[in-house]
């Protein structure tokens, strides 16, 4: 029997992955890295891809070739850390950045901008997000079809309406681009490269993969060359679905200078929305965000009850989910600029780390599954990259780190947050040597 997917088949698994990757996150950084990088929206969107499209890509890829196992590509450097790295990637993608992203972007487009100016807004984020949760409790702890049709019909009700906003934004253009302002008038590439962290695509990547290959599974592909095939053809498919729309989120941010300036880019398009379409159009685009952000909500809780109470047998599925949409909603209370000011500097410890991680898998031929060589890159990478997100937290809370920044300015490449490439490198070549000697002796 021929194993062959029929174009409708690979396009469901795209569109599959595509919904799977297509968050919160992804709705609101583009925009105000389009108004703050202006002029320069391109560059700033060419790394911005490159971090939230090119690396989720590889991390897939790495897994595909990792004999299809999360744990076997991120646990090279030993089973202790491999344990250590997945419970942290469940936790961000979880209930300490992800989920409760989902009910701060909720409430600042489907409820704040219909808020009166004398209304308690921390009153009604609480009321909102008190419901957004229970909801995702309670559809968590009974899967039913209805979440798979809400997500069917209200993620293409998503995109349609960011594509009617960025057709019309193309027509009738808000403003001119406006002028860079900050690192964008300068290092923009690398600026829109951290900004790609902040969606943490790349965090959930491995995991999007093990999904993606259970379905080519269950559709009758058995060979491992064609699972791999598959799986990267699906992947590539959502990763150009996933740049379009960012190039048009990106494009509406950097032409709604005139707008003013917002404190996130959640309420940059809600006030684009309502300066091309009015109230109607801001609440189809809220209420679609609103819907869009709880079957993700759904679908991270379900991942993190799922992971939990499978490899930690005293944890049950609904205390889990139970305690992840508890935290969440306390988390997400926070309020999403003051939430996205510790979730930056938290992936600037992480994200290094991880795209160490990636690259260093697709050199296992040449590694031989020498443990020193994979413990010494991330030593080195940890080395700057820990430093790095606890200068940024300082930053955001005003707490001076003088002597820590001017030992950090003198590491190459600090300046473009590659500050950790030298060192992990230096780290590879340290435990190459140990591992030589070793084996010597």
């Amino acid at each position: 029997m021929k194993e062959k997917l029929s174009f409708f088949q690979l396009l469901s698994l795209s569109l599959m992955l595509f919904a799977l990757f297509f968050g919160a996150g992804n709705m609101i950084f583009p925009p105000s890295m389009g108004q703050a990088a202006g002029s320069n929206v391109w560059i700033a969107l060419a790394g911005y891809i490159t971090t939230d499209v090119g690396l989720p890509l590889l991390a897939i890829t790495a897994v595909v070739f990792s004999n299809r196992s999360l744990k076997t590509m991120v646990g090279r450097a030993g089973d202790g850390f491999a344990t250590f790295f997945i419970v942290l990637i469940y936790l961000l993608i979880g209930p300490l950045f992800a989920i409760p992203r989902t009910g701060s972007v909720s409430f600042e487009l489907a409820i704040l901008p219909f808020l009166g100016d004398g209304a308690n807004t921390t009153l009604c984020s609480f009321a909102f997000t008190a419901v957004f949760f229970g909801a995702t409790y309670l559809l968590s702890a009974n899967p039913n079809k209805i979440v798979a049709i809400v997500g069917k019909v209200l993620t293409p009700i998503l995109l349609l309406s960011i594509f009617i906003i960025g057709i019309s934004a193309v027509i009738n253009p808000i403003s001119p681009l406006g002028e860079p302002v900050g690192d964008y008038t300068s290092i923009s590439f690398f600026k829109g490269i951290i900004e790609g962290y902040m969606a943490m695509d790349a965090l959930a990547a491995g995991i999007f993969a093990l999904i993606v290959i259970d379905n080519i599974e269950a559709m009758g592909i058995q060979k491992e060359k064609n699972i791999a095939k598959y799986t990267l053809l699906a992947g590539l498919l959502a990763a150009v679905g996933l740049a379009v729309v960012y190039g048009i989120l990106a494009y509406v941010g950097a032409t709604a200078g005139s707008l003013g300036q917002f404190p996130n880019g959640g309420q940059l398009l809600s006030a684009v929305a309502n300066h091309l379409f009015g109230t109607v159009g801001m609440m189809i685009l809220g209420i679609a965000v609103m819907f869009a952000c709880l079957t993700t909500a759904i679908g991270l809780t379900t991942a993190c009850g799922e992971y939990f109470s499978s490899n930690y047998v005293k944890l049950e599925y609904n205390h889990v989910i139970l305690a992840v949409c508890l935290f969440s909603f306390f988390v997400s209370n926070i309020g999403l600029t003051q939430l996205l000011s510790i979730t930056l500097p938290a992936l600037l410890m992480v994200y290094p780390v991880l795209i160490a991680l990636v690259l260093v898998s697709f050199l296992e031929p040449w590694f031989k599954g020498r443990k020193p060589i994979y413990i010494g890159i991330l030593i080195g990478t940890a080395c700057i990259s820990i430093p790095n997100g606890l200068e940024a937290l300082a930053a955001n809370y005003s707490i001076a780190t003088d002597g820590l920044s001017s030992l950090l300015q003198m590491v190459p490449f600090y300046d473009l947050s590659l500050g950790w490439v030298i060192p992990a490198i230096i780290g590879g070549i340290i435990g190459w040597l140990i591992s030589t000697v070793t084996k010597r002796i």
